[in-house]
């Protein structure tokens, strides 16, 4: 049984020219890393043969196919449900993000001290691309209107690296589209118990140019969805279920939960569920053989 307690979740649409790259990065990390589950969201590119040769040879590196292009939700959506490590983290697939940062991002939720942890752009930092202002404004207005919401003092909402114990995010039924998601987790996360770290991130941007996706109209929605996720949703049936499971698990882990000081932080049990094993190999589309997992819905 892999003990391994972090599952590396990557979603991939048309990244062919550094999803590999990204794999590789990601399994140099060893024994911190259980799974690293790739998610493709229907591309159109090389990518879907790039990460099967990967897997091939590297029994960490699970791939799961979306049959069209859903979008950023629906890729970590399917990625959490096919995630068994005790702790959960998103990679994206351009390498924006440097993945050796990965054990920095996860120590606080390792040591016991956090539930969930958010690599910030904005904290010190050892380098960053110079890139566009008007993104920098909009990432920086947007976290300002969710810590008014939330009542929170965090510095960068809009990042990538964010993880989780498995026990937080499981039980979220992520609903938003696209690059919604960034708002969706923050403001479901912080109508819970959970204590939230920031850590210091690198942060190496793309330009449009290069392959960004990222653009206006995410800004424009992520307005909605701030004043859906933090005022609508947690009055409904599903966000007070979501709460009341995510705030149970808390009170009865290891680690404690915020507010209650006479639970002590411990690290967490790095013993998650054993990763399920595929019956046969199945043939994907390509014609090749594969002990991997098609979405067809």
């Amino acid at each position: 049984m892999n003990d391994s307690p972090v599952s590396v979740l990557i979603p991939a649409y048309n990244e062919e020219a550094t999803i590999g790259s990204v794999i590789e990065q990601v399994l140099r990390l060893g024994s911190l890393v259980r799974e690293v589950v790739v998610v493709d969201d229907g591309s159109s590119d090389g990518t879907a043969s790039i990460v099967r040769r990967v897997a091939e040879r590297e029994p960490k590196v699970r791939y799961v196919r979306l049959d069209r292009n859903r979008g950023k939700t629906a890729a970590i959506r399917r990625a959490i449900q096919e995630a068994v490590g005790a702790v959960v983290i998103i990679q994206d697939a351009d390498l924006e993000y440097d993945p050796a940062e990965i054990p920095e991002v996860v120590r606080p939720i390792l040591e016991g001290r956090a539930d969930v942890v958010y690599g910030s752009r904005f904290l010190v930092r050892r380098e960053a691309r110079v890139l566009y202002y008007y993104h920098y404004l909009a990432n920086r207005f947007l976290t300002l209107l969710s810590n008014l919401l939330t009542n929170r003092n965090m510095s960068d909402i809009e990042t990538c690296y964010k993880a989780f114990r498995s026990c937080v995010v499981k039980p979220l039924e992520l609903t938003s589209r696209r690059f919604g998601l960034e708002v969706e987790f923050t403001a479901m996360v912080c109508q819970t118990r959970v204590r939230t770290y920031e850590v210091p991130i690198s942060y190496h941007g793309r330009t449009y140019e290069e392959g960004k996706k990222i653009g206006m109209r995410d800004g424009l929605a992520a307005l909605w969805y701030i004043f859906r996720y933090n005022v609508i949703r947690p009055r409904t049936r599903a966000g007070r279920r979501y709460i009341r499971e995510v705030n149970a698990a808390l009170k009865g882990s290891p680690s404690g939960v915020l507010g209650d000081p006479s639970r002590p932080f411990r690290p967490i049990p790095l013993h998650p569920q054993p990763a399920p094993q595929p019956d046969s190999k199945r043939n994907d589309d390509d014609g090749s053989s594969r002990p991997n997992v098609d979405d067809q819905t």
